[in-house]
């Protein structure tokens, strides 16, 4: 498209202040983050 692309665009902060993306999660958390959202997802 020959656009001029923002600063940092595509970047997962950069997704985060646009809403794009609901939160940012270490790689090394990511088993204990998943876990905690289907324990609430399930009651």
């Amino acid at each position: 498209v020959r656009e001029t692309l923002p600063e940092g665009f595509q970047r997962s902060e950069f997704l985060l202040e646009k809403g794009a993306i609901d939160m940012i999660v270490h790689r090394r958390d990511l088993r204990d983050k998943v876990h905690q959202l289907l324990q609430a997802l399930h009651g």
